[in-house]
């Protein structure tokens, strides 16, 4: 099988059609504080133009639960992303009828702490920052991911990956699927469509 790929920090249109004809799997909106931030109903018309073989996900920080119904109402996300101090009671009010993917700053192995907690669909891994949620283009310890692996949900492996080392992610951690932002962008919010290519020809050349 395959390794799945998401392109999350989706800004445009022009942008998600490209990444669907690549044979993209998710493409990711940012509904929080961040240069990719976009509008919800900016975000509902791409989501309209998109082809039934790329799921969607949108990206929350923090969000009260009103919100993010609101706008899970008006958009029909595949995936609800959370990527703030949401606990586990939070993540499991919002999964009901829906799938939902909590994601976890990586520092090191007392960051894996509380993983287990979550009854949640994926979990997605990337980088710790103090200053930021995500997007930072920073890789963390990989073999952190692989034991995470062991709390027996699929992972997405995210936080600095880019075309030239996508492979080796997926070779190494084997993950359900690999997320990129700012390795395959030409500026905050705007990606460029030959790394995004070559981003997801590479991964998708890999197998689990």
């Amino acid at each position: 099988m395959a390794t799945l790929v998401k392109i999350c920090g989706i800004t445009n249109k022009e942008d998600a059609l490209a990444a669907a004809e690549f044979g993209v799997d998710l493409l990711g909106f940012v509904f929080s504080e961040s240069p990719r931030q976009i509008e919800v109903n900016r975000a509902a018309e791409i989501v309209a133009s998109l082809p039934p073989t790329v799921s969607t996900v949108g990206l929350f920080v923090n969000e009260t639960e009103i919100v993010v119904e609101m706008i899970q109402d008006q958009m029909r996300l595949n995936y609800l992303q959370f990527h703030g101090d949401e606990d586990p009671d939070y993540c499991k009010r919002l999964k009901n009828e829906r799938k939902v993917i909590k994601a976890f700053r990586i520092r090191d192995e007392a960051s894996l702490v509380d993983i287990a907690k979550y009854d949640v669909d994926l979990y997605l891994l990337d980088a710790y920052a103090a200053d930021a949620r995500g997007g930072t283009g920073a890789t963390f310890n990989w073999d952190l991911a692989i034991k995470a692996k062991e709390h027996g949900r699929p992972i997405i492996l995210a936080g600095g990956l880019t075309p030239e080392n996508v492979e080796d992610a997926i070779r190494k951690v084997r993950p359900y699927a690999v997320d990129v932002s700012s390795g395959i962008e030409a500026s905050p919010g705007k990606k460029d469509h030959k790394l995004m290519e070559k981003f997801i020809r590479r991964a998708k050349s890999g197998k689990l």
